[in-house]
């Protein structure tokens, strides 16, 4: 009997390993390490991904992969050379449903059955859980995340991709403060994200003169319908609310606030984008009137950027939005990196060439503008915010 017994738990264990590793998406290439070879001698680099491809953020996550993806498939079009070898780039995705202790579990496969040098992760949560080990495991992060403590911690194998949130605190403020009012009501969402956003903003609007007349958090893992939260919230008459989060759930929570007659304006935390939040407001800018967030990137007019769209555009029938771009881009300043770096696999040697990459990135793969990178590991690049007037986005500059 435990003789049957024990066979039945290794068989439904198998049939679980298996399902597990087809649940991977691998693009451009075959798995099985950097030394795997290609066609016509081409020698395989794996690069990881674990974000989010299921539940409530799924979305979000599967922008930053159609980033990376369109940008492998383009690079193995004709390979590229490190050092006078012929390479081709094959990325393997993993699920890790928002949760950080799956991004690490996911990391750790990655780095050990893959040997990917870089493992990019769209989620503070999960950044931090990888740089308890990436040092030691010795692979880079592609941090897309504008939490400003993942390069402030001194982890020398993180590249923190989009510009940091703090730059944003400031110009939020004097709009919404001048436009609408001092009184706000905070609702950003439970995750570690939104809850750093807070403790930066909140402090900042007290210390301009306003007045912060309600504060909770939204779990968009678990919350779908706002009226609870929203009606305390408007019962303290608010002039403005700050939101957050995935931009389908954060337009979702903006929709119903001006369904219970909130006419104020909107602080919309960064990783929620505008024109990602009009498709559920009803494909107008209108409930968003008064909102202030980041720039569109089909608006941002950066030297690559108009030529990504239209790729972009013709390849998953929808505009991009920054999770897409940046990660496009990423991939080709990691690229450029392994060149000037001669090395596809050593981290520390392609971290350390991440200026020099910068300097060598073609202009049509310019997304976005990204001069240098700071002794952190931060990219520096300009903060350029946008707000909603009219019906239509507006570039706010900073006086």
């Amino acid at each position: 009997m435990k003789k049957k017994i024990y066979l039945l738990f290794t068989l439904i264990i198998g049939v679980f390993m298996l399902l597990s590793a087809c649940s991977q998406n691998q693009t451009g290439g075959k798995s099985g390490g950097n030394s795997g070879k290609g066609n016509e001698g081409e020698t395989i680099v794996n690069i990881g991904f674990s974000g989010p491809l299921s539940g409530p953020a799924a979305s979000y996550g599967e922008k930053a992969l159609n980033g990376l993806t369109m940008a492998v498939e383009e690079i193995n079009e004709t390979g590229f050379e490190v050092d006078g070898k012929k390479y081709k780039l094959n990325l393997v995705s993993l699920d890790d449903k928002y949760l950080p202790n799956e991004t690490a579990s996911n990391a750790q496969r990655l780095v050990q059955e893959h040997k990917t040098p870089i493992v990019f992760t769209p989620h503070s949560g999960g950044i931090m859980a990888l740089q308890v080990f990436n040092e030691k495991d010795n692979f880079i992060i592609g941090a897309y995340s504008s939490e400003p403590t993942i390069t402030e911690n001194g982890n020398k194998l993180t590249v923190r991709i989009p510009p940091n949130y703090e730059g944003y605190i400031q110009p939020f403020t004097k709009y919404s403060m001048e436009r609408f009012g001092k009184k706000l009501a905070a609702i950003p969402p439970v995750t570690q994200y939104g809850q750093d956003w807070a403790k930066i903003l909140l402090p900042h609007w007290k210390e301009s003169g306003g007045d912060v007349v309600y504060e909770s958090s939204v779990d968009f893992s678990k919350d779908t319908d706002f009226f609870t939260i929203l009606t305390n919230a408007l019962e303290k008459d608010p002039d403005v609310l700050f939101i957050g989060g995935p931009s389908e759930p954060t337009g979702k929570l903006a929709k119903q606030a001006r369904e219970l007659g909130f006419e104020g304006g909107f602080i919309v935390m960064d990783q929620a984008k505008l024109d990602e939040m009009k498709a559920i407001t009803g494909g107008t800018y209108e409930q968003l009137e008064g909102a202030i967030g980041t720039i569109p990137l089909v608006n941002a007019g950066y030297p690559g950027t108009d030529q990504f769209v239209e790729k972009y555009r013709k390849k998953y029938n929808i505009d991009p939005g920054a999770e897409a771009g940046f990660h496009y881009m990423s991939v080709y300043i990691f690229v450029e990196a392994m060149k000037t770096a001669k090395n596809v696999d050593d981290a520390k040697t392609i971290r350390a060439h991440m200026q020099d990459a910068l300097d060598a990135l073609p202009d049509d793969k310019k997304v976005y503008d990204v001069p240098s990178i700071d002794k952190n590991g931060g990219f520096k690049i300009p903060v350029r915010v946008a707000a909603i007037e009219n019906g239509e986005i507006v570039y706010i500059e900073e006086n």
